[in-house]
This record gives C-alpha cells, sequence and structure tokens, in this order.
C-alpha cells in the first residue's frame, strides 16, 4: 500500500462477507475461483503516536502539550496542523478517529469494534452501553500514552475557570493552548464548527451521554453530549504521590495532604 497506510481486512459483497470455500489466516486469503466472486482488500491510514511533551497548567496538572492526533502544540486558536483526531466517546485508538474515516451504521456489540470506521448512532457506538470505558489509566479503552488518562469533567471545571476569560480566546491563552477544533456528527459524519469551536472530551459519564468541556468565541462551560459524537482528546497526566518508607516497614506518602513538598524542619 501507499505510505501511510496499512492492509486493515477482506471484504466481499456475498453473504457472509467471504465467498463459499474461502479461507482466511494471519490476513492470507485462499479463494477457490469456481464462479464469479468479488473481494476487495481494505485499507486504513496507519496510526502516528503524538510526541507526548508534557506542560504544566495554572492549577499545577501535568497535560500532554497538544491533542491525540495533533502533529504540534496549537500556534493560534485556528492552527489546523494542531486539532488532532475527533474521538467517539469510549472507543480506542482504530482509525475511526481520523477526520476522514469511512462510516457505517451497525453498532457494535463490543468494546472493540473491528474495523475503523465512524459509527453513526443517536446516542453511542456500543449496543449495550458500557460507563467504564476511559477511567484512568487502567481504562479498557485508553487512548492516551502510557502514564496518562482522559480528564474528568471536574479536572477540565478546574482548568476552564484559570483563563484568563472563559472564551474560545482563554482557552488557546492557558498553558494548554487548547484550539478550536469542531467535531464530528453522529448523524451523517460530517464536520462541524471547525475554527469556531472546540469540545474536548472527559472521562465522566452523565446517564447515556459522557461530559465534555466547550468553547467558543463568547462562553466556555462543561456540558453533555451524544457518546456517538466525535470530539477532541487531551490527555491529563496521572498524578502518582511520592512514598516513604517508616521504620515499621509500612509505606507512607511522604508529605501531609495539600502540602507541596516534604517538611524541611
Amino acid at each position: 500500500p501507499a505510505e501511510g497506510w496499512v492492509f486493515s481486512t477482506w471484504s466481499s459483497d456475498v453473504p457472509g462477507n467471504l465467498p463459499d470455500g474461502a479461507i482466511l489466516t494471519n490476513s492470507v486469503l485462499t479463494v477457490t475461483m469456481d464462479g464469479n466472486k468479488s473481494l476487495t482488500a481494505e485499507f486504513e491510514e496507519e496510526a502516528v503516536e503524538s510526541e507526548v511533551v508534557e506542560v504544566a497548567s495554572a492549577t499545577g496538572a501535568v497535560w500532554m502539550d497538544r491533542n491525540l492526533g495533533a502533529s504540534r502544540a496549537a500556534t493560534s486558536s485556528t492552527d489546523a496542523d494542531a486539532y488532532g483526531d475527533l474521538y467517539q466517546w469510549g472507543r480506542g485508538t482504530d482509525g475511526h478517529e481520523k477526520r476522514n474515516s469511512g462510516t457505517r451504521s451497525t453498532l457494535s456489540d463490543t468494546d472493540t469494534p473491528g474495523h475503523g470506521d465512524f459509527i453513526l448512532s443517536s446516542s453511542d457506538w456500543r449496543s449495550s452501553q458500557n460507563d467504564n470505558l476511559w477511567q484512568g489509566v487502567d481504562g479498557v479503552n485508553n487512548p492516551c500514552p502510557a502514564g496518562f488518562r482522559l480528564p474528568t469533567e471536574a479536572e477540565w471545571n478546574t482548568e476552564r475557570l484559570s483563563w484568563s476569560s472563559v472564551t474560545s480566546a482563554g482557552a488557546f491563552g492557558s498553558p494548554l493552548k487548547l484550539p478550536v477544533a469542531g467535531s464530528r456528527s453522529n448523524g451523517d459524519g460530517s464536520l462541524r464548527n471547525v475554527g469556531s469551536y472546540g469540545r474536548y472530551w472527559s472521562g465522566s459519564v452523565d446517564g447515556t451521554r459522557a461530559r465534555l468541556l466547550y468553547f467558543f468565541s463568547s462562553n466556555a462551560d462543561v456540558g453533555s453530549g451524544s457518546r456517538a459524537n466525535g470530539y477532541s482528546v487531551r490527555c491529563i497526566k496521572q498524578y502518582v504521590a511520592p512514598t516513604v518508607t517508616s521504620t515499621t516497614g509500612a509505606i507512607w506518602m511522604d508529605r501531609n495532604l495539600g502540602a507541596s513538598r516534604v517538611a524541611t524542619s
């Protein structure tokens, strides 16, 4: 295949996806051509991991300096190279997050759909729903690099309130330099509000929906959205408390809760 693309699977226009007598072993397809048969080799864009560069926000939390899928940190609120990918809530990095990925309407009954299409749905790409896909660094489908995770709704709200203004200008003016990357519609897979709105998933759920941070020219807030929508992902680093072993052999935190350092006197 062309550079940047990898083989995904074989498909066919006959029931059962592959023709009668076809044998698929380790992506090698053996077909007995005893009649007219149609086969298609499907390829998907190769996933490119975002470079992990850390940045500390005004709240003291450590984040990645760019959106997942972005080639760099934003140089402006409308820096297209910093927009990155658009994930459906709870899905892993399987190709669906690419802005030009294909679409399909069949819901997945597993946590890993097995394809890279963006799944169209009014509510969720998965049936039945699973609320435990993006919780913490050990989340089932956590798309973030090792040691990072999706932020909680509360963490997003804390960041929002630290900005110079609760608008898209404040979002970019913050140390996170959040761009207005737009979103992808759960109804038809089209891109929406690119260059004017930013919508960023959290790992928190709200009934059948999921919580997110959103901002535009005159406002910024947290809200809820359909899990089948495609929104940006910005990863936060999991804080690991430093510990110390006492003379009894017990392991403790090395400082009091709320303290900035170990006592020096």
